[in-house]
């Protein structure tokens, strides 16, 4: 996860080496017993990661990476930890979106797009995506801050 967050911050891109290798060392520690949940319950934190993650991608609000990201994160947290690990996500992704709006300037209209995009998100994916909105940040820290706060629990 410290990797995947290093990356996104310096790149604002997640490698699918780095998303596909956490899933693979998930799957593994589960079949051999060693994580501590079972190869099903690695699978199944998988699949529910991906799950838990694509709509935000549907809406414009992560990138392609951050859900195959989460995804290998389910298959290492296990389906216990799964749900837990999205809200810390959740809480560390706005806080960071926060920090960033208030650091650009643009506190206001950050929080404005927000709520044009909770009650139409049709109509404010393409304001939010849109290049001079200059609204784009990298999400892997705030899922490698979730993920091991789940982790810790």
């Amino acid at each position: 996860m410290g990797s995947a967050a290093i990356v996104d911050a310096g790149h604002r891109r997640i490698p699918n080496a780095i998303s596909m290798g956490t899933a693979a060392a998930g799957f593994v520690l589960a079949a051999t017993g060693i994580s501590g949940i079972s190869l099903a319950s690695s699978l199944a934190g998988f699949c529910i990661g991906f799950l838990l993650m694509l709509p935000g991608h549907v809406l414009g609000a992560t990138g392609a990476g951050d859900v195959k990201l989460f995804a290998g994160a389910g298959a290492l947290l296990g389906i216990a930890r799964i749900l837990p690990a999205f809200l810390f996500v959740a809480i560390a992704g706005g806080v960071l979106a926060l920090g960033v709006a208030w650091w650009r300037g643009r506190l206001g209209r950050t929080m404005k797009l927000t709520a044009r995009l909770c009650g139409r998100p049709g109509g404010a994916k393409a304001d939010i995506e849109a290049v001079t909105e200059h609204n784009r940040f990298p999400y892997g820290p705030a899922i490698a801050v979730g993920c091991v706060l789940a982790a810790l629990m």
